[in-house]
């Protein structure tokens, strides 16, 4: 299990993995995130990015590093990762890639409440998400193809992982639909009675009464 953080912001540590490269001011900051195309992995609000350094610093992960002076500009305050903030980022990056997390996507939850709506309307709103999940697929693949051309592999290997994951649901998706087009999908007499009767069937009346449990972590 994932280990409780005084800060749990996705920005906050890729903030300290930045500032383990170098000193930075945090407009430099935005402006190298921007360049990695890194606003395609973590939600950043560079409205808010002050605020994510100033509780870096709170807790003693960052510290001013000095003041930069370029020109007639104003002056920036260049931030530094302290030895706090570096364990803190290299124990924090390694659980989130050894330890699963459970994060409750929208489109699950969508899926476990699937069968209020009729299975013909169903398989049209699949029709808009595959369209609408096939060109964000193609803008990632522009995304990849751009930036593999400048930065090595291993800077962007979180949005081939997208990709790959979008394509995995994409072909699941036209999967899906498929059986509920051709009827063949386990269940689809009762969800369709269900709707032209507007009377729950028996048989899903019955599963009530069983103790069902869909729990992978579930030993026994």
């Amino acid at each position: 299990m994932a280990k409780r953080r005084k800060l749990s912001n996705p920005l906050a540590l890729t903030v300290m993995v930045l500032l383990a490269e170098r000193s930075m001011h945090p407009y430099e900051i935005a402006q190298t995130l921007r360049r990695r195309g890194k606003q395609h992995s973590v939600k950043i609000n560079f409205g808010s990015l002050y605020t994510v350094v100033q509780n870096l610093e709170k807790h003693g992960y960052v510290e001013v590093a000095g003041v930069q002076r370029q020109g007639n500009r104003p002056e920036r305050t260049l931030y530094g990762i302290t030895e706090a903030g570096r364990a803190e980022m290299l124990d924090w990056l390694s659980d989130l890639i050894a330890v699963p997390a459970d994060e409750f996507p929208a489109f699950d939850t969508a899926l476990s409440l699937l069968p209020v709506l009729p299975p013909d309307e169903v398989a049209e709103l699949l029709v808009d998400r595959e369209q609408a999940q096939s060109v964000k697929a193609a803008a990632l693949r522009g995304v990849l193809s751009q930036l593999g051309d400048t930065l090595p592999r291993v800077f962007v290997v979180e949005t081939e992982y997208q990709l790959h994951m979008l394509e995995a649901q994409l072909e699941w998706i036209r999967s899906f639909r498929k059986e509920i087009t051709d009827s063949t999908i386990s269940g689809i007499g009762e969800w369709k009675s269900f709707h032209e009767t507007g009377e729950v069937p028996q048989d899903w009346q019955d599963l009530d009464e069983q103790e069902i449990v869909l729990d992978p972590d579930r030993t026994v």
